[in-house]
């Protein structure tokens, strides 16, 4: 029985578990990756260790490899408050676990001449925002219940494995978008962008900061007002994929970390 109903916010709905949307890019470490920040690839090298060799392939009874990656630059991860604290906050202590109602929206990224809205630094004439005003019309024009989980795609025909890198930089929050996420409610963030900051900002990183509460400068996680909020980027929307409500599974190894390789799953919700 894959088939689930349920009631939220007094009206019923129904979920399908049959076939899930995984959002994650998958990490080839002997292939093409994203690229970002001018961080080195994930890599995969054997295991050396006394006479052995986890490569079968160099004569090793079995193939055991250490990997090597940075989550915040190597593909799909997910990050917490403890992305700007001196105090490690791991992202499991964060998450609510289990599922969660989401939804889906598409944006336009506006020329921030012609946001209206800004950032800290000043975004450049040709920096592109993702700004509040786009955010708040996607979700009005979609019927359905409020969420705390919100899924932002700004590209419906690029590619997953794309390099962010030059002298272009990839769209951005505004700090307006932050802060009417953080008035909306929306505690799961889950963005196709490789940052919710512009990538040179000289470190402030006033999306981030905006959405935790954190206030600027602050590294002390005390300080932030929202320490359970989440941020995950380079997820991957397909086309296909149509904006909505999903219930979001947000898949996270155990590790103890402010970031963690991550996979977004949404199953389509359809009221009963």
């Amino acid at each position: 029985m894959t088939v689930m109903q349920f009631v939220w916010g007094g009206q019923p709905y129904r979920v399908d578990f049959a076939n899930p949307i995984s959002l994650a890019i998958p990490l080839d470490f002997a292939g093409p990756q994203p690229a970002c920040f001018g961080a080195p690839r994930a890599g995969a090298q054997p295991l050396r260790a006394g006479g052995f060799t986890g490569d079968t392939r160099a004569g090793g009874s079995c193939n055991c490899e250490v990997l090597t990656l940075a989550p915040h630059c190597n593909g799909t991860h997910t990050e917490c408050v403890g992305h700007l604290t001196d105090q490690r906050v791991a992202v499991s202590e964060c998450l609510p676990g289990g599922v969660e109602l989401a939804r889906l929206v598409t944006v336009e990224p506006v020329t921030a001449g012609d946001a209206g809205e800004d950032s800290d630094p000043r975004p450049a004439p040709g920096d592109r925002l993702v700004t509040a005003a786009a955010l708040a019309g996607c979700v009005a024009d979609h019927a359905g219940p409020r969420t705390t989980a919100l899924i932002v795609r700004t590209q419906r025909d690029g590619q997953p494995l794309r390099r962010y890198e030059g002298e272009a930089p990839a769209p951005y929050l505004s700090r307006q978008a932050a802060a009417w996420l953080v008035e909306r409610g929306v505690e799961t963030l889950v963005l196709d962008l490789p940052s919710a900051d512009r990538a040179d900002d000289g470190g402030r990183l006033t999306a981030h900061r905006v959405f935790f509460g954190l206030p600027p400068g602050s590294r002390d996680v005390s300080a932030a007002r929202r320490p359970r909020a989440s941020i995950t980027e380079l997820a991957w929307i397909h086309a296909g994929v149509a904006d909505g409500c999903y219930l979001l599974d947000l898949q996270i190894p155990p590790f103890l970390s402010d970031a963690v390789p991550s996979r977004p799953l949404l199953y389509p919700v359809q009221p009963a």
